[in-house]
């Protein structure tokens, strides 16, 4: 509730305890109830006069202003946005904030929020409709991005046609570059990829590889190869001016990535799984190796101290037979010695 008190020919307004405040905004002066509610003046004299109002009479002393829509108002009416970049078309209509109307800027901006649309108010109270950041290179309405604004609308709330985006030379400078950036990893991409072979056979440029782990060939392991230059990760190469000029570019881009780096990340547990089948295998054939030749070690080759320990041996033996031959020798020759 305001209520004007006037002295002579001036006017003070006195806000009620709690209610919002009026204010003159623009040489306007903005007169606020405070709540939901209908806005009554009363006071004592001619209080309308000083503010240039007028009542039931010309001398009236009270003036009551209805919230219900007034001639050339938007209360009550309806704006439709069709969908805008693939966002969600939407109704927007203008009231006191209830039932799914939209009363504040804040409550305008979240019901364009999903369509990738804002709006904001400037000091003359135009209203302006704009795409978001992430779509600040489209122009509503157009072929390609969409966005036409109608509806039940007066003449008094007309919009003017969509205008072009203005690019910021600086911010375009800097994303021309990324993408000049990008292409280059790209390029860099290719040509690892083309050189990641050994012995001829490159898993990263489409080749086979055949494992075989016995000498029957019956146990064998096949890895098949990928493609995985920048096209079979499904990246492709930027242009400039065209790609990188505003955030909804550049998060395609991005998705791009992510996509080609969970492909990486798969096919690398793929290579590392095999890995561990190739290492197990090697392991098995190395201890299996060991095996075989400590068996054959044990049929060809003798201890050494127990052959030393026989050589010995026998060579006491060969010893004392020659001492007893050559003693069998000397007793014969004594016996031939007596029968002389």
């Amino acid at each position: 509730m305001q209520t004007v008190k006037t002295a002579g020919a001036s006017g003070a307004l006195q806000t009620t305890a709690g209610a919002k405040n009026s204010s003159v905004v623009a040489g306007a002066l903005n007169l606020s109830t405070g709540a939901n509610a209908d806005l009554s003046i009363t006071g004592s004299g001619n209080a309308l006069s000083a503010l240039g109002l007028t009542g039931s009479t010309g001398t009236g002393t009270a003036f009551t202003a209805s919230r219900s829509a007034a001639s050339g108002g938007v209360s009550g009416k309806t704006l439709t946005f069709s969908s805008f970049n693939g966002g969600t078309a939407v109704n927007v209509t203008f009231g006191d904030g209830t039932n799914g109307t939209v009363k504040t800027l804040d409550q305008l901006n979240t019901a364009l929020q999903a369509n990738n649309l804002s709006a904001t108010i400037d000091a003359n109270g135009t209203l302006t409709i704009a795409a978001t950041n992430d779509y600040a290179s489209s122009t509503i309405g157009s072929a390609t991005a969409g966005g036409t604004i109608g509806g039940t609308i007066t003449t008094a709330l007309t919009f003017t046609n969509p205008t072009a985006p203005v690019a910021d030379a600086v911010a375009q400078a800097t994303r021309t570059n990324l993408v000049a950036q990008y292409n280059n990893i790209l390029t860099q991409i290719d040509t690892t990829s083309l050189d990641a072979s050994f012995n001829g056979v490159n898993l990263l440029n489409g080749d086979q590889l055949k494992l075989v782990f016995d000498e029957t060939g019956k146990s064998n392991l096949n890895i098949t190869g990928v493609t995985f230059n920048s096209k079979g990760l499904g990246l492709a190469g930027l242009v400039q001016g065209t790609d990188f000029i505003d955030n909804s570019s550049t998060n395609k881009v991005l998705t791009n990535l992510n996509t080609a780096s969970s492909t990486l990340r798969s096919e690398a547990s793929t290579l590392g799984s095999n890995l561990s089948v190739v290492q197990v295998r090697q392991d098995f054939n190395k201890n299996l190796i060991n095996v075989l030749q400590t068996g054959s070690s044990n049929l060809t080759l003798a201890d050494t101290n127990e052959e030393a320990a026989n050589s010995q041996a026998l060579s006491t033996r060969q010893s004392i037979a020659v001492s007893a031959l050559s003693l069998a020798n000397q007793s014969q020759q004594s016996v031939l010695q007596l029968l002389r």
